[in-house]
């Protein structure tokens, strides 16, 4: 077989990068793509001879084009029905170790939903830096800051998301052992096993957009979530099943009822038990979930 040649076209080259600040920045597949065609249309009519740097050129375009339409959504967001979680991505197949290891990067929608509290600028400022390591002076350029503003921008974001995230540092082997147990207990209905994978502090969270039921505040303790997944058992027995996936970089679950997809399910855990479940069931955030991978299960 043949090795594909790579793409000699640098906007193809960089895309993986691009369409991961703008999903950062957006939280959803739709708006990280609008931004990226807007950038390639820009692009296109650009003489890239005259630019000194065509990466720093178009980073910069596409963080301006996700800035501006982050104002936008987040307009639109206030009057979003219930919580709104980002849209999941959601992986098919098995990707490299170095692959998952670039995506897994601050994807989860952990860190997503303590960035929706982050203005524009300051997300943009806090993720070029933090995220995809480009230095002060780059940042100021791509913002129309001065350094200044930028390094108080990256340090106050900083400051939020280190109190409203806490950080645990867990094998990925260790995170799908403790998801494969809790899928187990879940699927077969045993109340106390769920619960005993639960921290007693632990925060459910979830997004129907106002089109599916959900829970209108996040649901508090170990004990009031394990009711909950115990009384869909009781109420829906085997029309439930579950499967694991990789959910933006991480391990997480996919739950289905009489074989449709119901809901993707993204876990913080702190070695030993969940801490926090992001249930997404918003169906136009579930519409790009592969139909052969829901097929397989």
């Amino acid at each position: 077989m043949t090795a594909t040649a790579p793409s000699t076209d640098p906007f193809q080259a960089l895309r993986p990068r691009l369409f991961g600040i703008a999903y950062r920045m957006l939280g959803t597949r739709a708006d990280a793509e609008d931004v990226l065609q807007d950038a390639w249309l820009r692009w296109s009519r650009t003489d890239a001879a005259t630019l000194e740097s065509v990466e720093a050129w178009l980073v910069t375009v596409v963080t301006r084009l996700a800035i501006d339409r982050l104002r936008a959504a987040k307009a639109e967001r206030e009057a979003y029905v219930g919580w709104w979680l980002p849209e999941p991505l959601v992986e098919v197949d098995e990707r490299t170790p170095e692959a998952v290891a670039e995506w897994a990067s601050d994807l989860s929608l952990a860190f997503l939903w303590v960035l929706e509290r982050l203005a524009p600028e300051e997300r943009a400022a806090f993720l070029l830096r933090q995220v995809f390591d480009h230095d002060y002076p780059e940042i100021a350029a791509m913002l129309g800051k001065s350094e200044a503003a930028c390094r108080q921008m990256v340090h106050r974001a900083a400051e939020r998301v280190r109190q409203q995230r806490p950080r645990f540092e867990v094998p990925r082997a260790t995170h799908r052992h403790l998801l494969e147990k809790f899928v187990a207990a879940a699927q077969s209905g045993r109340r106390d096993a769920i619960k005993a994978l639960l921290a007693d502090n632990a925060e459910a969270i979830g997004d129907g957009g106002g089109k599916v039921p959900s829970f209108p505040k996040p649901l508090h303790g170990g004990d009031r979530i394990a009711n909950l997944y115990w009384a869909q058992f009781l109420r829906l027995g085997e029309r439930v099943t579950y499967r694991l996936a990789t959910i933006n970089g991480e391990a997480g679950v996919l739950r289905y009822i009489d074989g449709e997809l119901e809901s993707a399910q993204a876990f913080v855990i702190d070695g030993e038990r969940i801490v926090s479940i992001y249930t997404v069931r918003n169906p136009d955030k579930l519409a790009n979930i592969d139909a052969p991978f829901m097929q397989r299960v």
